[in-house]
């Protein structure tokens, strides 16, 4: 089995605009283009389309507008986990031979029908995905002492790193009276507690062993993946304190990475709401179970970098383009190329990924 690399990435400000699904996603591949070396349409044998959008033919179209003739062209959706599933499936053609180049484009408009969860019929009315994190939040609150305190600090973090990032959709840096203070949303579920959607794209470049150094000398290595859906409907979500899928995909990652999480130094883990992360570094192996809302407060000395470029609460949330955008983050990182959000001695990241009150989740390390 081949290994497989991402040797490049592309991106776009996140943002509200008037611009088409196609013209957003078009605009990271091109700067996907600019970013790599020696590269040409020609070379790419697959593209895939990570979005929610109810547009159809959306690779062979971008493919044209493009100027690529790939062998393999079609989308991918899985609501919010739609662009580590492209990821992953991306590493699966390189890696089984079938393909040596493949790009991976994930794109969203605002008002994708992914926004609320009308198909879950055991939701009845609280269709929207507010609901299920006020519920996993009052678990947490009454089984381990979360505090609403300490979610708002992932919040305010989150803000913070996104003012370092030019791609982020907010530049505004918050204070946790301001997260305690905003708009209720569903106790205890505030405004600056959830993240937002909007615009925006993101692509990757993934390439085999074999060809890798005709584009980069900085290949940043998949090193291990996991993916896991445990059920579709809220009504079969079992334990509200924690998120098995997450917990069964990151133990298969870490497997087949032949890691620990103590040796990861970047990670972008899905916080859709605080709560979200709050529970990944309990289930990401990241703190024993119970202590996430600790960990948020001391989060700043400890070794491990969370979110550097703002998450999904600061930088926007376009649901099929941010797997694909964490995944871009980590290999800026992993490349020394993040600016002045950069951390020192990147070795090892990771990609955490997931869906509808973690349903579904994946997980993706990566290696220099």
């Amino acid at each position: 089995m081949q290994r497989v690399a991402v040797v490049s990435y592309g991106l776009t400000k996140f943002r509200r605009s008037n611009d088409s699904l196609y013209l957003i996603a078009a605009e990271s591949m091109r700067d996907l283009f600019k970013n790599v070396n020696g590269f040409s349409q020609d070379y790419v044998d697959a593209v895939l389309v990570s979005t929610c959008d109810n547009a159809q033919y959306t690779a062979s179209i971008l493919s044209e507008m493009l100027g690529i003739k790939p062998k393999i062209a079609h989308r991918i959706e899985n609501m919010c986990n739609s662009g580590s599933n492209a990821l992953i499936s991306a590493y699966s053609y390189i890696a089984s031979g079938l393909c040596d180049i493949v790009m991976v484009v994930g794109v969203e408009k605002a008002d994708s029908p992914s926004v609320k969860l009308e198909w879950d019929l055991t939701r009845g009315q609280f269709t929207h995905p507010a609901h299920w994190a006020a519920m996993f939040s009052k678990a947490h609150m009454n089984e381990y002492g979360t505090t609403e305190e300490q979610m708002a600090m992932v919040s305010v973090k989150n803000h913070k790193n996104a003012m370092m990032n030019p791609m982020a959709y907010f530049h505004t840096k918050i204070s946790i009276n301001d997260v305690l203070r905003s708009k209720p949303i569903v106790k205890p579920v505030k405004l600056y507690d959830c993240s937002m959607p909007c615009d925006g794209a993101a692509s990757l470049l993934l390439v085999s062993e074999k060809r890798v150094k005709e584009f980069t000398d900085q290949p940043v290595w998949i090193t291990g993946i996991g993916q896991k859906t445990t059920c579709a409907s809220f009504s079969n979500v079992k334990e509200l304190t924690k998120m098995d899928s997450t917990i069964l995909a990151a133990r298969d990652a870490y497997t087949m990475a032949k890691i620990e999480p103590k040796i990861i130094d970047i990670v972008e883990v899905h916080d859709a709401f605080t709560i979200c992360e709050i529970l990944a570094y309990e289930d990401l192996g990241f703190v024993d179970k119970g202590k996430g809302g600790r960990f948020a407060e001391s989060i700043d000395n400890e070794n491990i970098n969370v979110n550097t470029r703002g998450g999904l609460i600061g930088t926007g949330h376009p649901i099929g383009a941010t797997g694909v955008a964490q995944a871009a983050e980590v290999v800026m990182q992993l490349q020394n190329k993040a600016g002045n959000r950069q951390i020192k001695n990147c070795k090892n990241g990771l990609v955490h990924n997931m869906s509808a009150a973690a349903t579904s989740a994946t997980v993706v390390t990566m290696g220099v």
